[in-house]
């Protein structure tokens, strides 16, 4: 998956967008502020703010003499970055929002409003041409003087405090970014996390549908970021699930169809001979107990078969490891279908090469998968030919092969010769019935032991040889202590 499709770089993207966008909108914001705030703004010392306060207000008082000066003073300077307040002669406090005023700054204005009366009076010096920073810069006021009078005195705090920027910006700040973070969480909602809810709420609806027992439900993968790869392990599990369900379903159909046919058989010859009325002589008699004998030994194995693949599938079970003689293990298959050989003239030849001698396993489960392989030859070796048991070594183990001479197994079925009741009867047909069962789990038994030893089992075919290659890895085991 790459990674610029990760469901986790695109939220952290997201954020990041989102934090510069509101970067930008406070950026703008501040611009826009300060552009509005005045001439104030823009560097000003506090110094040339008195100045240009008191020589503001000194005009306006000679041009109007009623003016309200208070609001005239919120209007003009609402705005401005930095607090400052008037004390005028007749006692008005005036302010452009700086809130309170420490009683300092207030003593200071007195003293300066009473300094600044007697240089306002020299008649050396007009009203207008009066520099009162230069005398008062240290504490940044200025006089506010009208008719050569001084009719108040404007204070500038050597800064703004927080304060009062914070009363001046933060409801316009907070409004915008409290705004941007909704825009921002709306657009990365919609961007980011809509399409990944969706498909989200695809994966449950499955998981539900599935829950229920649909088995064809899936969920959509498609992305490429972590939700499709949870879609995708979902509809692997589905699938996996349909599949064994379909298997289950066979299984059982396989296991009923194969009990049936023995009961059945069972059944009607117990029936038979319960009517007197037939009259069923002793010889016949007897055939028909051999029969049900036969089915019941058939029975028996079909349900000894499933337990045994049912324990080996399952892990149920301990293998009994041990180091085992290859050639011993050979001599016992070859003399378990000893009478059958004889009666076909079909031969065992068993070769043991050099390395192979011996290998470590459960001998009776090892025994029980090559005489199921055995059998299965015996079974379509033509008369007069030969069954093959080889061992030779390979890395990492013995290599055990089964070799038969029969009309092999056509293409189409090799692939299936190791699932349950699968039979391939049609197309390789049986020199001789009765040997080895034909219950049709036999070579299903064999993969299984030999899957519980480490190994693997496969088939190659043509007309004329089929072979079995057992490979077991002895470097799986190793020889228990005694």
């Amino acid at each position: 998956m790459q990674w610029y499709r990760s469901l986790y770089w695109r939220i952290a993207f997201g954020f990041v967008l989102c934090l510069a966008a509101m970067l930008v909108v406070q950026a703008v914001l501040f611009v826009w502020v300060a552009s509005r705030s005045g001439p104030t703004i823009p560097g000003q010392p506090p110094e040339r703010l008195a100045q240009s306060v008191a020589l503001d207000l000194a005009a306006a008082i000679d041009a109007r003499p009623d003016i309200d000066l208070a609001q005239y003073v919120a209007d003009e300077y609402g705005r401005a970055a930095h607090p400052f307040f008037v004390m005028m002669a007749d006692g008005r406090l005036l302010s452009n929002g700086g809130g309170r005023i420490p009683a300092a700054l207030l003593a200071e204005a007195r003293a300066r409003l009473r300094a600044a009366a007697p240089l306002a009076r020299r008649p050396d010096r007009p009203a207008r041409a009066v520099r009162p920073g230069l005398a008062f810069r240290p504490t940044r006021t200025a006089p506010i003087v009208v008719a050569g009078e001084v009719a108040g005195v404007v204070v500038v705090p050597p800064q703004a405090g927080f304060g009062f920027l914070f009363r001046r910006y933060a409801p316009t700040m907070a409004l915008v970014t409290a705004s941007a973070l909704v825009v921002g969480a709306l657009l990365t909602a919609v961007v980011i996390f809509g399409p990944t809810r969706r498909r989200l709420r695809g994966v449950e609806d499955a998981a539900r549908r599935l829950g229920r027992g649909d088995l064809a439900a899936r969920a959509p993968d498609h992305g490429g970021d972590e939700v499709a790869a949870v879609a995708t392990a979902f509809n692997q599990m589905a699938d996996r699930l349909a599949t064994a369900d379909r298997a289950r379903r066979q299984l059982l159909a396989d296991v009923s169809h194969e009990l049936t046919t023995p009961v059945t058989a069972m059944r009607g010859y117990l029936e038979t001979l319960t009517m007197p009325e037939l009259g069923i002589d002793d010889r016949t008699r007897a055939r028909y107990l051999g029969i049900i004998g036969d089915e019941t030994e058939r029975l028996e194995r079909i349900i000894g078969d499933l337990l045994d693949l049912a324990r080996l599938e399952g892990g149920g079970g301990t293998l009994a490891i041990a180091d085992v003689a290859t050639a011993e293990l050979f001599a016992r298959v070859a003399a378990r279908h000893e009478r059958t050989s004889a009666q076909s003239g079909v031969t065992f030849r068993t070769i043991v090469e050099a390395g192979a001698e011996r290998l470590l396993g459960d001998r009776d489960r090892l025994e029980q998968a090559l005489q199921n392989l055995a059998a299965n030859a015996m079974r379509y070796a033509p008369d007069g030919t030969a069954v093959e048991l080889r061992a030779r070594p390979v890395p990492g183990g013995i290599m055990i092969t089964v070799i038969d001479e029969g009309p092999g197994i056509a293409p189409e079925h090799v692939p299936h010769v190791f699932d349950r009741f699968y039979k391939v009867d049609a197309s390789r047909t049986p020199h001789r019935q009765g040997v080895g069962g034909g219950s049709g789990l036999g070579l299903s038994i064999v993969k299984a032991i030999v899957e519980r030893h480490g190994g693997t089992v496969s088939v190659t075919s043509r007309p004329g040889r089929t072979v079995f290659e057992l490979r077991i890895l002895n470097s799986t085991f190793s020889i228990p202590d005694s």
